[in-house]
């Protein structure tokens, strides 16, 4: 029987790879493909970016690393990466799953990221805990030792680094945006309903511009939806992977 094709994540601005491991071990209980976790180009054990990068310039990176055709599973920037990928580099994606991404942003909700970006820019410790309180606020629950991990992966990031990985998520839904509609892999846009940077307004924009594409928003959910709702993710992009209709090689 032919190898069945693995399944790559990528992460969001900011984080590494190990924001998937709650989410690994879900989906390593329902499906038997190999499952790949990429660092982000400026991310986690990959070298720091040293000038301005567009977003081009990081799906190049990562289709460099990629083990050959895969199902990909963007989270937040990791979803808008994807998504050029199965745009300009279709060879390499069997499927595309967005989670938590960002689509086509409104003039409001782009003042509000560049407003973040500027934050980030000018108190960069003081924007890694404004976006803890956006990610888990005291009435999520979420525990403390998460948290507490998410917190660490951020503050240990080299600043410089960041906001050039942050200034790409922050504008390049634009441009990919508008080449949504020639994207031909089968795909899934998911995201929680209580996200409040990457909405389900977004992910139904998503929806309505990739031909065919599946949607879903996970109640009482926010932003980190691989880390709050690792088990009902895993469910959802399980079950869109596998489904009957994808050939066995796939």
């Amino acid at each position: 029987m032919e190898r069945k094709l693995p399944i790559v994540l990528l992460h969001g601005v900011g984080l590494d790879s190990s924001m998937w491991d709650l989410f690994r071990a879900e989906l390593g209980r329902l499906t038997d493909r190999e499952i790949l976790a990429l660092d982000l180009p400026g991310h986690g054990g990959q070298p720091p970016l040293t000038e301005a990068v567009s977003l081009a310039d990081l799906a190049n990176d990562v289709a460099a690393r990629l083990p050959g055709r895969a199902h990909l599973v963007g989270f937040s920037l990791g979803a808008l990466i994807a998504q050029h990928l199965a745009r300009y580099r279709p060879e390499l994606v069997a499927s595309l799953t967005s989670v938590s991404s960002v689509c086509l942003r409104t003039p409001q909700e782009a003042a509000s990221v560049s407003a973040r970006l500027e934050n980030a820019s000018a108190d960069f410790p003081g924007s890694v805990e404004a976006s803890l309180e956006r990610w888990f606020p005291a009435e999520a629950g979420t525990d403390s030792a998460t948290v507490a991990g998410v917190r660490q992966t951020l503050l240990a990031n080299n600043q410089e680094s960041y906001l050039h990985a942050y200034r790409v998520f922050a504008t390049a839904d634009a441009g990919i945006g508008a080449e949504l509609g020639g994207i031909t892999a089968p795909s899934l846009a998911v995201t929680g309903d209580l996200d409040p940077g990457s909405t389900p307004d977004m992910t139904r924009r998503l929806g309505e511009a990739i031909a065919g594409a599946r949607t879903a928003v996970v109640p009482e959910t926010r932003h980190m939806l691989p880390v709050e709702r690792p088990a009902e993710l895993a469910r959802i992009i399980t079950e869109f992977i596998e489904e009957p209709r994808r050939n066995t090689h796939d």
